[in-house]
């Protein structure tokens, strides 16, 4: 649990996630995309329907009851959806194309589908502003700047890529924020 200086912006609502109880427990192939140069296990149309029927649900996804991630679902078509596995993934847990995996879902009832580190929170701790703009963000966009953040390993170095990103965000007029301007590119 992450603990930050208490303001009266922050509440750590989205500093936690409350899973959903309700999980789903299945057996899928490793498949690729050649199109799109990836790897994905397919979630069949039954857990689709289960999950409401959309691909707009993030979701804590655990393979072989080794390793969770936060993920989304994507339309394969049929009503059937996949989830993308990168190499390092799968190379993790030993996988290749046609092995079998056991996947548990469960709902990913974070605020943001990602967990928001600590240094971030400490800055929208200490500038309401920026805490402001980047709840009317897009869910995508929140997600590009709390991913931005969590890339790198050395707290210090996450410190200042919050602070340029919320910088940033604040020079853009509402509304026009680009991934672009929130790193600082200019168009």
């Amino acid at each position: 649990m992450l603990t930050v200086h208490s303001s009266p912006f922050t509440k750590n609502k989205y500093l936690t996630s409350q899973q959903n109880l309700l999980a789903m427990k299945f057996i899928s192939t490793i498949y690729r995309l050649d199109y799109l140069n990836t790897h994905y296990i397919e979630i069949p149309v039954a857990i689709v329907k289960k999950l409401g029927g959309k691909f707009n649900v993030r979701l804590l996804c655990t393979l072989n009851n080794q390793l969770t991630f936060q993920c989304g679902i994507v339309a394969l078509g049929e009503g059937k959806g996949y989830i993308s596995l990168n190499a390092k993934r799968l190379a993790t847990l030993h996988l290749k194309k046609g092995d079998k995996v056991e996947v548990l879902l469960k709902k990913d009832d974070s605020e943001f589908g990602v967990e928001v580190p600590e240094e971030l929170a400490e800055v929208f701790a200490q500038d309401q502003e920026g805490f402001q703009r980047f709840e009317k963000l897009v869910a995508g966009k929140q997600r590009f700047i709390i991913r931005h953040v969590t890339a790198v390993k050395s707290s210090q170095l996450k410190i200042e890529r919050a602070l340029n990103l919320i910088n940033n965000l604040k020079k853009l007029p509402p509304g026009k924020e680009t991934f672009k301007g929130m790193m600082g590119i200019k168009d």
